[in-house]
C-alpha cells in the first residue's frame, strides 16, 4: 500500500508492483488527485493571505501633501489652510473668536462658517464658506433673495441657501434698507466705489442698482453669474424688480475678471437692448459700468 502523497507517493510508484493494471491505474489517479489537492490548498491560502494583508496594511493615504505644497484629499486639491474647524487653533475658531472678541472681529467667511454650521459629503464647512464668499462676493451673497437660484448658482443644498437668504432678509429689514437709502449714485465713479466687492470676483457678475427719483439706491441685485451674454440676460429679469420697487432708473454693472476694461461687442449689445426695453417701460437705464481690479469703464446709455 502506498503511504503519503505527492513526491513520496510518486517515488513508491517507481517500485515494481505485482498488482493488476486496474489497481495501478487507481493508485496513479489517487496520487495525481493528491498532488492537485495540495496545490489548490496552497493557492487558496496564498490568495487569502494577500487579500487580508492588502486590506489591513494598505499604506496609501487618502490625504497627503503634494510636492508643490498643496493638500490633496481623495485625489482632489483642497485649500492650503485647515479644511476643518477642529483643525484650527482654538483662538482662531469662529465660535470661540466671537465669544472672546465679539462678532465685529469675525470676517465674512468666519460668519458664514457659523451660519452654515456643517458642510456636505463633498466639502467641509470651511471650504464651503470660503467658496461661497469668493465666488459670489461678500455683499452679493447676502443680497440674494432667491434661494433656489442661489442653490443652483453655488451648487449648495437648498436648505443652506435658505439659511443665507433668511439672514440677508433679516439684515435688510433691520439695517440694510436705511443704509442703502443714503447711497446716492451720480456717476460711474460712484458705482465703482459702491461695488468695490466686485473687483476681485473670479466669475463675471451682472448686477443692477435700482434708484429712486433722487438717485438713491433702493435695491442692489445680482441678475446673473457667469459669462455676460445677451441670450442669458432677459429684460424681464432686470425690470421686474424695478417695477415692483417703482424705481425711476437703473444702473447696470458687471465685472471683467481678466482685468480688461474695454467693453466687448456683447456688452454693447446688451446695453442697447436694455435701454430700448427701459424706454418702453418708462424706466431709464442711466449707465452700464464695467468693473475691473484696477479701474472701470462706462458704456453710456444712448437714447435716440
Amino acid at each position: 500500500m502506498i503511504k503519503g502523497s505527492g513526491i513520496a507517493a510518486v517515488a513508491q510508484l517507481a517500485i515494481p508492483i505485482n498488482n493488476s493494471p486496474c489497481i495501478k491505474r487507481f493508485l496513479v489517479a489517487q496520487t495525481v488527485l493528491g498532488i492537485i489537492n495540495s496545490y489548490v490548498r496552497l493557492f487558496l491560502f496564498t490568495a487569502c493571505y494577500n487579500l487580508r494583508m492588502t486590506k489591513t496594511y494598505n499604506m496609501t493615504p487618502s490625504y497627503f501633501l503634494t510636492k508643490d505644497g498643496q493638500f490633496k484629499y481623495e485625489g482632489r486639491v483642497v485649500s492650503d489652510y485647515p479644511s476643518f474647524v477642529h483643525d484650527l487653533p482654538i483662538e482662531e475658531r469662529p465660535r470661540e473668536k466671537l465669544l472672546a472678541n465679539g462678532p465685529e472681529a469675525l470676517t465674512t467667511r468666519e460668519l458664514a462658517i457659523l451660519l452654515l454650521v456643517t458642510g456636505t459629503t463633498k466639502e467641509s464647512v470651511v471650504e464651503m464658506a470660503d467658496r461661497l464668499v469668493s465666488d459670489y462676493g461678500e455683499r452679493s451673497i447676502f443680497a440674494e433673495r432667491d434661494a433656489e437660484k442661489l442653490s443652483k448658482d453655488l451648487d449648495i443644498p437648498l436648505v443652506k441657501a435658505c439659511q443665507i437668504v433668511a439672514v440677508g432678509e433679516l439684515g435688510r429689514r433691520i439695517f440694510d434698507r436705511s443704509a442703502a437709502s443714503q447711497v446716492t449714485i451720480r456717476n460711474a465713479k460712484d458705482v465703482y466705489e459702491y461695488l468695490a466687492d466686485m473687483r476681485n470676483l473670479p466669475k463675471e457678475h451682472f448686477r443692477a442698482l435700482y434708484l429712486n427719483s433722487h438717485g438713491r439706491i433702493i435695491k442692489d441685485q445680482v441678475i446673473s453669474i457667469g459669462t455676460v451674454d445677451s441670450s442669458l440676460i432677459f429684460p424681464r429679469d432686470v425690470f421686474n424688480p424695478a417695477i415692483d420697487l417703482m424705481a425711476k432708473a437703473v444702473v447696470l454693472a458687471h465685472n471683467h475678471p481678466s482685468g480688461e476694461l474695454a467693453p466687448s461687442s456683447e456688452d454693447v449689445r446688451i446695453t442697447e437692448q436694455l435701454v430700448q426695453a427701459g424706454k418702453i417701460l418708462g424706466i431709464h437705464v442711466l449707465d452700464h459700468v464695467i468693473i475691473a481690479k484696477n479701474g472701470f469703464a462706462s458704456i453710456q446709455a444712448i437714447y435716440n
